[in-house]
């Protein structure tokens, strides 16, 4: 097993540099045929062989058959020679585009609410920022992408990654509760700017989604917006959510919401609004561009804007290794009409 292994690697392919010439196996067959039809003229003629048949053992009638196949089996494996039959194996080399992305979430509590949609279903906006980020995720398979959730504080989901299967399986798991609410955009902006350190990246993108105004937090948006700025980081704000009436979870007195007796979330029509000025100051200190999500599919637009904003450069680089198998072929070829030549001389003479 060690040994076949060593000629044919798992990681290696057979292929032909002329397989074309492979097509002249096809008159091999054809050449056994017409041999088969008609042998040489008799040495001896008898008026009837009825008193030869006893003289010799019925398997000696199969020695011409034998040879002959001998005899096609060289010319077999001359003809695979000439295709230049080869092992080979290519390695791509894939270069990255060298774009770090930071993506920072909003999973305060009014992201429940439900004015977004998701396969035409009424869903929330957490539901719907999870789905409509992971197909942005999916679109960018050769950039770094991070992400950072935040309510009353900021908590790292994914560090930098190009691992985008193990980062969606984290963004999946991205839900409301999971840190005390509040809205703290300043102190998750400073966060996901913090982990764009890598200074050679050719860019770095923080992008920002909330749908609320900061109420807690140790660092204001404004001077996170400053930092952003300084670091030279290219930075994306999304308000996320509607001005008017939508279905909202019901709190209780203890800072949670009201269930139902299965566990349901209780929700009522309540007046919601988002106040785009705090964000858009955000943006314009940062020197980077504000968007406005109503529903999911501006938030789609956006993210696809976003998208052909920050274009990956990826270089490939193919390698191809090959082990060529003509003298083994050739070889075995003849190793095969020696063995043929040898036995219809010497075991298998035949008669003048």
């Amino acid at each position: 097993m060690n040994l076949l292994r060593d000629w044919w690697p798992a990681d290696t392919a057979l292929t032909f540099q002329h397989p074309w010439v492979l097509l002249l196996l096809l008159a091999l067959p054809v050449l056994a045929y017409l041999r088969g039809q008609r042998g040489p003229a008799a040495a001896l003629i008898f008026s009837s062989t009825t008193v030869l048949r006893g003289l010799g053992k019925s398997s000696k009638s199969r020695v011409g058959k034998l040879l002959r196949a001998l005899l096609l089996l060289s010319l077999a494996m001359f003809i695979i020679a000439m295709a230049r039959p080869r092992l080979g194996k290519t390695l791509t080399q894939v270069e990255a585009s060298g774009i770090d992305i930071m993506l920072v979430l909003d999973v305060s509590g009014s992201m429940l609410i439900k004015d977004f949609t998701v396969g035409g279903d009424q869903a929330t906006r957490v539901e719907a920022v999870r789905e409509v980020t992971r197909r942005f995720i999916e679109k960018r398979p050769n950039d770094r992408i991070g992400l950072i959730a935040f309510a009353g504080r900021p908590y790292v989901v994914s560090p930098m990654t190009l691992d985008h299967d193990w980062l969606i399986q984290n963004l999946d798991r991205l839900k409301v509760g999971l840190v005390e609410d509040g809205t703290a955009i300043g102190s998750g902006m400073a966060a996901g700017a913090s982990r764009l350190n890598d200074k050679k990246a050719k860019s770095r993108v923080l992008i920002v989604l909330t749908d609320g105004e900061n109420n807690a937090g140790k660092i204001p948006p404004n001077t996170a917006a400053e930092a952003v700025k300084a670091l030279g980081i290219r930075l994306y704000a999304i308000g996320a959510g509607i001005n008017g009436i939508a279905p909202a979870p019901v709190p209780d007195r203890r800072g949670g919401f009201l269930t139902d007796l299965s566990g349901n979330m209780l929700y009522q029509n309540q007046p919601v609004h988002f106040n785009e000025a705090g964000l858009k100051e955000v943006a314009r200190i940062a020197e980077g561009k504000f968007f406005r999500a109503t529903d999911t599919e501006s938030l789609e637009e956006i993210y696809r804007e976003i998208d052909q904003m920050e274009k990956s450069t990826v270089s490939v680089k193919k390698l191809q290794q090959y082990r060529d198998l003509f003298p083994v072929c050739i070889m075995a070829g003849c190793g095969v009409l020696v063995a043929q030549v040898l036995l219809s001389q010497t075991l298998w003479r035949k008669l003048p």
